[in-house]
């Protein structure tokens, strides 16, 4: 699929979406291996979830529209058309 102005925040979305819960499984995987309670497990992985949706979301999108070549053209960050 290509990126383009109209389908990047879509795709984005996706991006970090995918890797946050990716990221919250492998927390709850690791967390199989010691003594920790469900409540703690759970409660972890949410974390993780949340605070990897937290640092990805203004991350990705950027990254994908400078992939795309579409940063100097089209939308500006600053608000300025």
């Amino acid at each position: 699929m290509k990126i383009t102005q109209e389908n990047v925040g879509w795709i984005s979305a996706v991006v970090y979406t995918s890797v946050s819960v990716l990221a919250a499984l492998v927390f709850l995987a690791v967390t199989l291996i010691g003594d920790y309670g469900w409540v703690a497990r759970i409660g972890g992985s949410l974390w993780v979830f949340g605070l990897t949706m937290i640092i990805l979301m203004p991350t990705v999108m950027p990254f994908l529209r400078d992939r795309a070549g579409m940063a100097s053209g089209g939308m500006s960050q600053g608000g300025h058309h």
